[in-house]
């Protein structure tokens, strides 16, 4: 009696960690020489999954971002979470930018995924649900194969795996 093996591999971010490396990522920028005295800062809007950042001009906004790309690869949140607009000038004269944070996989995603398992040959058998892909297999090797393959392969999110049993 075989029993079936499974794995879930899905794209989520630890909000907590996002919410510790912003918080961090503030601190360093109220305290900097460069950043006093200015519009620089960083807001996430939980509402919407929106990251702002702002600055006087364009570059400190640019250096606001490095900031927070270092603090968020510190506290191990993927950069690849985050999908940047282009940087807006406000009336005001300083500069904006906008990152929407991506929770869960695309359709397209899924699909792009679900094809490349299959391409492996192996004996297991992706299936989507919702916003996820469940990987089914007789032998623990080839969800270990898959796993690696995926791992891989860059789809331009981050990819983790869960509910490996």
């Amino acid at each position: 009696m075989a029993q079936d093996h499974s794995c879930d591999i899905v794209s989520k971010v630890d909000l907590q960690e996002l919410r510790n490396a912003l918080q961090q990522a503030q601190k360093e920028i109220g305290t900097r020489f460069d950043f006093r005295g200015s519009r620089a800062g960083v807001v996430f809007d939980d509402a919407s999954s929106t990251l702002k950042v702002t600055a006087d001009h364009h570059a400190q906004l640019k250096s606001v971002v490095e900031v927070v790309e270092g603090k968020l690869a510190k506290r191990g949140v993927s950069l690849k979470a985050f999908v940047w607009e282009q940087p807006e000038q406000l009336p005001s004269g300083g500069m904006k930018q906008s990152a929407l944070l991506q929770q869960g996989l695309p359709s397209e995603k899924t699909k792009e995924i679900t094809k490349t398992i299959k391409g492996l040959g192996l004996k297991v058998q992706p299936q989507i649900e919702g916003d996820r892909v469940r990987v089914v297999g007789r032998q623990i090797d080839d969800l270990q194969a898959v796993v690696h393959a995926l791992k891989a392969k860059d789809f331009g999110i981050p990819l983790q795996v869960e509910n490996y049993r």
